[in-house]
Order: C-alpha cells, then structure tokens, then sequence
C-alpha cells in the first residue's frame, strides 16, 4: 500500500528516520563524490548537521539538486559510456524516493524484468534465455541506441504518475530530470531528455519507462512472444523468421512512437540453431549480459556428443577481463612474491567465476589459461630461468599448493 505522505502547514510529510535509512543505504554503496568535491569522510563529519538540512529542505519543497558530475568511462564494445553523478546529498535524497517508489513499482512489474530489481539477478535472465531458445528457434537481440540519454521526459513523468500521484516525488523527480550536467570537457550543459546512468534512481525510472513502453505493450499485443529485459537489454523469442522480422518492425514503430531508435547494426535477428545443423542463415549468435549464446558440443552421460544452442563467457567479457590484467600490471612486478599476486587478483578471480562460472565452466578456461601462461612468464623473469624450467616449477607450485590461486583451487590448471 502507498505510504501516507501528505502536506500539513505547508509542509511535505517526510521522516528524517526515512532520510537516514536512505543515508545509510547509499553509504554502503560508497562511490565518489559529486561536483562539490564532498567525500564520505567530510560527509561523516557533519553527518547529523546535513542530513537535518536535507529533511528540511525535502520537507518544506526547497530541495534544489546541484548538477551533476560527468565521468566517461569506456565500453566493453568500444565507445565509451557518461554518467552523471550526483552529489552525496542528492544521492541520498533520490534514495529516499526509491524506498517509496520501488516496493509500489515491484507490484506491476513484468516478472521478465530483471534488472535492479530485488530477487532478480542476471543469472535468472540468462538462465530462461537459454531455456526458451530450445523452445523457440528465433530470437530478436535488441539495441536501444543511446537508450539512458534519449528518455522522453513528458512521456517518463507520466509512467511516474502511474504509480504514484504523490506532489513531492514527482516535484523531485522532474528537478532531478531537468539537472544541469558539469561536462567532463568543463562545459555545462543543461538536460531536456534522459536520464543520466550514476543517478541512484535512474534505473527504477528507466524500468519504469520501459514497463509501459516495451513489457506491457509485448504483454498486449505480443503475448505469445516472451522475452527477458534486463534494463535496456532485450531478448525476445519467435516462432520462425518470418513472425520474427513482423514483430522487430512493429517493436522499431513502437520504440520511434515513444522517442526512442533501435541501433541499425546492432540490432538483428538470431537463428537459435544447434551445433551440428547445416542451416546457411548468417546469424547464429548473441551476446546477453555477458555471455555469448551460439551452437555448441556437448557429451551425454553416455558420452554421446550432441549439438546444442547454450551461454558461455562471450569474448568481449574475456577481452575486457585481460584488459583488467595488463592495465592493473599485475605480473609486471618481480620484486613481489607468488602469494602477492594471488592476493592482488583473489576478489576479481571469485567474482569472474561466480559470474561466468555459472553457464558452461569450462569455457573460463580462455580466462585462466593465459593467466597461467603469465605466471609462467612472471616466475621466469623473477628466478632468470628459461620457460620450460619456469612453467615446470609453476605447475610444481600448482601440484603442492593448488589454494594459492583462487582458479587453481576451481581446477583451471591448464597452461
């Protein structure tokens, strides 16, 4: 049920308990600071004292944000990605409406919706990705051009009212929309669409946005078409290819209808077909969330082998992870020992594998068997041996000590 926030004496309804739970939350994510240069340090120090003005502000509807800070960072596709971040204080007055908007928006949402939202993870959107491409032999792979930077706003406020009709919220949030950006060139640019990737309420807004524009109008008119959305990447599954090419051209009017492009290039047609089939059309693979899906091997219990259509780790995560390792040096210094770099690397490997890991294991082996060939080469210009000796030692090492790296203890010991 909505909570209760009513105006009283001119003033909005809002706890400072509220205020500090959302204080509290964001704190946990960490993450820098905006264009005032305020860091989690400073912020601590006069922690009551502006959180007290924040309330105060929210309450009496004089809370203004301050511009936000863009950071460009690079994609793992090529190009590169800005975000806008927000100060610390607008960081935890935008929270304070995500706490109010999420549990009402989590009520409509389509259960095929997957990113951001609480008890849905990636894993769930690529694990019924790849139960329905054995059940439909198509897919739509779907590119949102510019997806974050192009949110009609009029069109995003009204999504917004559809779950609440609080004066606060929405006052807040079309301020936070209309935020001036501070460019990473040092110009400042004033915003009159999107919304801008770093905003802690940016992805309820999209997920928002895209509930009406794309889940509930598949719902509708597209109902025995299912898909997996994981903010603005979309699968969608077909029957044949002539009910595939019908549907992405309804979906172009329907996303040009609603002030948005799907990319030309990126955007295409999938044929779900197993390994070992001799069908000539030219697309036979996607990546999603990481992971490319394409024809495959694979050996019964009894050891038969039989094509299959199934995620493995896609290049460009493999790319992007040797990107990691060569601008982070990690086995350019020899005045280290072995169980440094173990160390250096222990949170990334756990994490590789706990995400790559979970859809074919073994394809991690183009992660860590280069990883092993550059310990090789690590040790070898430490102990000034040649690389026969160095690898023979290493696998050695691997033999007596197979905890030392988190990969080893996994079984990925091939060099």
């Amino acid at each position: 049920m909505e909570p209760t926030v009513k105006k009283e004496d001119g003033r909005y309804v809002i706890s400072m308990e509220e205020v500090r739970a959302a204080c509290k939350k964001v704190r946990s994510n960490k993450g820098a600071g905006g264009i005032d240069g305020m860091t989690w340090e400073a912020f601590d120090k006069d922690r009551q004292g502006l959180l007290y003005k924040l309330w105060n502000r929210m309450s009496s509807g004089s809370y203004f944000p301050q511009a936000t800070r863009e950071v460009i960072i690079p994609k793992a596709g090529g190009g590169e990605r800005r975000l806008g971040i927000p100060i610390l204080l607008d960081r935890i007055a935008q929270q304070v409406v995500v706490n109010i908007l999420e549990p009402l928006a989590e009520k409509e949402f389509h259960p095929d919706s997957y990113g951001y939202r609480p008890a849905k993870s990636a894993h769930d959107a690529l694990a019924k990705c790849r139960k329905r491409c054995f059940d439909y032999g198509w897919v739509i792979d779907l590119d949102i051009k510019g997806f974050f930077d192009n949110i009609d706003h009029e069109l995003l406020m009204k999504s917004v009212e559809r779950f609440t009709q609080e004066k606060w919220i929405l006052l807040y949030v079309r301020r936070w929309l209309n935020t001036a950006i501070h460019k990473a060139e040092g110009n400042i640019e004033q915003r009159t669409k999107g919304t801008p990737q770093g905003g802690v309420i940016s992805p309820v807004l999209a997920n928002m946005f895209l509930h009406f524009v794309f889940d509930k109008w598949m719902s509708i008119h597209r109902s025995g078409n299912p898909f997996e959305r994981y903010a603005d990447d979309v699968i969608v599954h077909c029957h044949n290819l002539q009910e595939a090419e019908q549907l992405l051209e309804q979906i172009r009017k329907r996303m040009e209808d609603c002030g948005l492009t799907l990319h030309p290039e990126k955007t295409k047609i999938v044929k779900c077909q197993k390994w070992g089939s001799d069908d000539q059309y030219p697309n036979k693979s996607f990546d999603f969330l990481g992971y490319r899906f394409k024809p495959r091997k694979a050996s019964t219990k009894e050891g038969r082998i039989i094509g299959t259509f199934t995620p493995g780790i896609s290049s460009k995560a493999v790319k992007r992870i040797q990107t990691w390792l060569r601008e982070n040096k990690v086995f350019k210094d020899t005045s280290k020992k072995l169980v440094e770099l173990s160390c250096r690397i222990e949170l990334q490997t756990r994490g590789w594998i706990n995400y790559y890991g979970k859809f074919r294991p073994s394809d991690l082996r183009k992660v860590f068997t280069p990883i092993n060939e550059q310990i090789s080469k690590w040790y070898a210009k430490k102990h000034k041996c040649g690389w026969i000796e160095a690898n023979e030692k290493v696998q050695q090492i691997v033999r007596e000590n197979k905890y030392l790296f988190e990969h080893w203890h996994k079984g990925y010991t091939s060099f």
